[in-house]
């Protein structure tokens, strides 16, 4: 082959290699992508002159009302209030609705298959619901980093709108078992101007609400969840409204670790003082004094944290009748210092009466020495009046023969009065009949408040409101 000829042939060899790389590019700049296929549906689709966002999408068969499904994904509960009677929830909430004229499917060219939905960031280009949480105290949006809501449209016309939110809500407690009790919290969602005729809410018909698995409350713990409808009608209409019931059961081992054991123990210490000796004054009244204080400082802090009602807690009972208890011992301690004082006197008396009845005795032995020393018949008189004077004396002391065999016959029938004979002391017998009472009548009390709050079983279904 030639010089010339193998020119040729190279220089179309090099031509042939150059279009075939041009065409190359020219036909992946001409390959379909996605997201111009998306921009080009969305502004076909969200064209103002067929679409208005003004104006509701009509309901299944082109009349009635929009149907919207709704559901919650409670993410964490912060906190419930008791003062306040509120509670703090975020979630992600979710509606979803039939829009036709958003529908794609029916585009030609086709889109592809591996579109699934158009995504949307400004939820002020489509119709939304006029939905309202109607127990809501104060809530935000989250925008950090970016806006957290979006919009999918799918092919069939389907709209599902999800943001995430947090919200305080009110909720109404019932406290007549507090912290035996349970709470129910309601989260309410309704229309706020279009009526049933206009816009229905219904709920999802799978796991309406869902709650996180890593849910954790301080002082809560919750037991079930429950939805329902709650249609209020007003004097302009019938509104559509959805409803989350909540049950929260109070942790009860914080209560019972502050408040329960403490207040036993404090009731407990001030028994001590039925072991003192009743003339150790200071110490009694110490124990008494210091005991009840400290009992009144531990109900006005609990009561501090909780919301002023108008009605018993069962708190309340507990403190009260723990507050009563050592007040009791205090006011015990006052009865036996009373008695002690008395059976000081009585032993005075009795000292004195015995003084006396020697002197008595001696002056009868007197009286018989000089007896002896005269005539028979002169005796009489003065034996009469010694006679006399003695049956004087023991009529006025109240010492009737009769009445030591009479308590003796009782205290022989009685075991508990030949027990209590033991102690000669009023005062003592005070404080031995006490340290059995006391314990008595407190346990007495621990069982049947137990069993009155907690055996009892309260209708979940009661608590709602």
């Amino acid at each position: 082959m030639d010089q010339g000829s193998s020119s040729w042939f190279l220089y179309f060899f090099l031509c042939t290699l150059l279009t075939s790389q041009l065409d190359g590019i020219e036909g992946t700049q001409k390959a379909p992508n996605n997201r111009e296929i998306e921009k080009r549906i969305l502004d076909k689709v969200m064209n103002t002159k067929v679409y208005d966002n003004k104006i509701r999408p009509v309901g299944a068969g082109g009349e009635g009302a929009t149907v919207v499904n709704v559901n919650l994904f409670v993410r964490s509960i912060a906190r419930i209030d008791d003062v306040k009677m509120e509670y703090s929830v975020q979630l992600t909430f979710r509606e979803q609705w039939l829009d036709d004229r958003l529908r794609f499917d029916n585009f030609k060219p086709t889109p592809p298959k591996d579109l699934a939905y158009l995504t949307l960031t400004d939820s002020a280009k489509v119709w939304m619901p006029d939905l309202f949480f109607s127990n809501e105290r104060q809530g935000h949006l989250h925008n950090i980093i970016t806006p957290n809501v979006y919009i999918r449209i799918f092919p069939n016309g389907e709209v599902l709108y999800s943001i995430r939110i947090s919200l305080t809500l009110s909720c109404p407690m019932i406290l007549k078992l507090f912290p035996l009790d349970k709470q129910v919290c309601t989260l309410r969602m309704a229309s706020y101007g279009w009526t049933t005729e206009d816009v229905i809410f219904k709920w999802k018909s799978n796991d309406p609400v869902q709650v996180t698995k890593d849910l954790h409350l301080p002082r809560f713990a919750l037991e079930q969840f429950t939805t329902d409808y709650c249609d209020s009608v007003t004097n302009t209409g019938t509104y559509s409204c959805l409803r989350v019931d909540l049950l929260f059961k109070r942790q009860f081992s914080y209560y019972l670790l502050q408040i329960y054991i403490p207040g036993c123990m404090l009731v407990i210490v001030s028994w001590v003082s039925f072991w003192l000796d009743a003339g150790a004054v200071p110490a009694r009244v110490s124990l008494g004094v210091t005991t009840l204080l400290t009992m009144a400082t531990q109900t006005s802090g609990i009561n501090q944290k909780l919301p002023p009602v108008s009605y018993t807690k069962a708190l309340d009972v507990w403190t009260g009748v723990c507050l009563t208890f050592v007040f009791g011992a205090l006011l015990e301690f006052a009865l036996v210092n009373y008695a002690s004082r008395n059976d000081q006197h009585r032993s005075a008396v009795i000292k004195q009466r015995k003084q006396w009845e020697a002197e008595q005795a001696a002056a009868m032995e007197t009286a018989k020495a000089a007896a002896n020393s005269r005539t028979p018949n002169s005796n009489k008189p003065i034996m009469a009046l010694a006679r006399n004077s003695t049956v004087g004396f023991d009529s006025t002391s109240g010492d009737d023969p009769a009445c030591p065999l009479h308590f003796g016959i009782l205290s022989t029938a009685s075991c508990t009065k030949t027990w209590l004979s033991r102690f000669p002391s009023r005062s003592k017998r005070i404080d031995v009949i006490a340290r059995i009472v006391f314990p008595l009548l407190f346990a007495f009390f621990n069982v049947a408040y137990w069993c009155a709050y907690v055996l009892r079983k309260e209708d979940p279904e009661s608590l709602i409101q």
